[in-house]
């Protein structure tokens, strides 16, 4: 009998043993990683969960890793519907008087035209575009980056005088009606490509720039006229406008605000007419 006790009463002393806490083990609580998420296991008083703990209760609490500096970020990332809006002008350099110019202008017998007679509005002469998307490519540190993209270019020239778009010839004649409206629309499909600088990429509020060059293929253009004799009159056709456009382009950016200007190394018209365009204004992008 005393055998007996004595073998339960070493048994009782051999589990109680196993059973102790080992004081010399860090309390760290069990966690788990899954994507941008830790789980963290541990009682309700924030200490570790201990098996010696007969009433312990387990919680689990849920981190999201929102910092950016621990934020992955893409190699390429992608901007959808960025659009412009600004003025548009053109550096006139035509020889007005010239057999080139006069061969494209034409005075319906009147004095010859000078560079007044196609002077813009400047104030309705506008610049609209429409970008379908547009990326940017990390080169270094995403401080160096290439952008470029896919959009829709639109200048609308707005004349002071009254001249007219006509398409056969093509020419450019006095007109002697006066239009309350009278506008040459052009539309390129254009890619644009350019060079980026972003002084701090990990906020979003950084100063950026950026400069390259565009090319752009000539899709629609059209000369758009109201007046009290005519009433509204919509002429579409090429009107010797080059179809293509090759421009020097750049942009400017502190946070959400984007400034973009553009200059066309090509003429306007293919012959005749020595005009190169360019637009500044305001870009809405998110960078």
């Amino acid at each position: 009998m005393k055998r007996i006790i004595y073998t339960v009463a070493a048994a009782l002393l051999t589990a109680s043993g196993f059973a102790q806490t080992d004081t010399t083990k860090n309390d760290q609580p069990d966690t788990v990683r899954v994507g941008n998420f830790v789980i963290i296991k541990k009682n309700k008083n924030g200490s570790v969960s201990d098996s010696s703990d007969q009433h312990r209760n387990v919680y689990v609490d849920i981190n999201v890793f929102g910092n950016n500096r621990n934020k992955h970020k893409s190699k390429v990332s992608t901007n959808w519907l960025i659009f412009d809006l600004g003025f548009a002008n053109v550096r006139d350099k035509t020889e007005y008087g010239s057999a080139e110019a006069n061969s494209y202008l034409n005075a319906q017998g009147g004095t010859p035209f000078t560079k007044s007679d196609l002077a813009l509005r400047t104030s309705k002469s506008s610049n609209a575009n429409i970008w379908l998307f547009m990326q940017k490519l990390n080169v270094s540190k995403h401080v160096l980056n290439l952008k470029y993209g896919l959009g829709l270019e639109m200048y609308n020239y707005r004349y002071e005088n009254n001249i007219s778009y006509t398409k056969n010839p093509a020419s450019i004649v006095r007109d002697s009606v006066n239009f309350s409206k009278n506008k040459l629309y052009v539309g390129y499909a254009t890619v644009p490509f350019m060079v980026n600088i972003n002084t701090n990429p990990d906020k979003r509020k950084s100063f950026s720039i950026s400069a390259g060059v565009s090319a752009g293929y000539k899709i629609a253009s059209r000369n758009k006229q109201i007046s009290g004799d005519r009433g509204k009159e919509k002429t579409n056709g090429d009107f010797n406008l080059d179809p293509w456009r090759l421009a020097a382009i750049a942009e400017v950016g502190l946070g959400p605000v984007r400034l973009y200007g553009s200059y066309s190394f090509n003429t306007l018209h293919q012959d005749g007419l020595k005009q190169y365009p360019y637009a500044v204004g305001i870009r809405f992008s998110n960078w």
